[in-house]
């Protein structure tokens, strides 16, 4: 049985989604219009959406589903 790798995360999820939407930003405005730019933007704003997500989720007012 193969043993999974396990490492310990040295930043939290919310740093490591804003300095990827950030790397994606940058790398988006050295390119042309086109696809690939508008690709890279749709990570950045996903990566955004998903900071917004997981700050709901951590928020002291969120209540269980009943």
């Amino acid at each position: 049985m193969l043993k999974r790798r396990r490492f310990k995360q040295t930043k939290t999820l919310h740093e490591r989604l804003t300095e990827e939407a950030e790397k994606l930003r940058a790398q988006a405005r050295a390119l042309a219009p086109g696809r690939q730019r508008e690709l890279l933007l749709r990570r950045a704003r996903q990566d955004e959406m998903a900071i917004q997500i997981e700050a709901w989720l951590h928020s002291p007012g969120l209540r269980s589903p009943t």
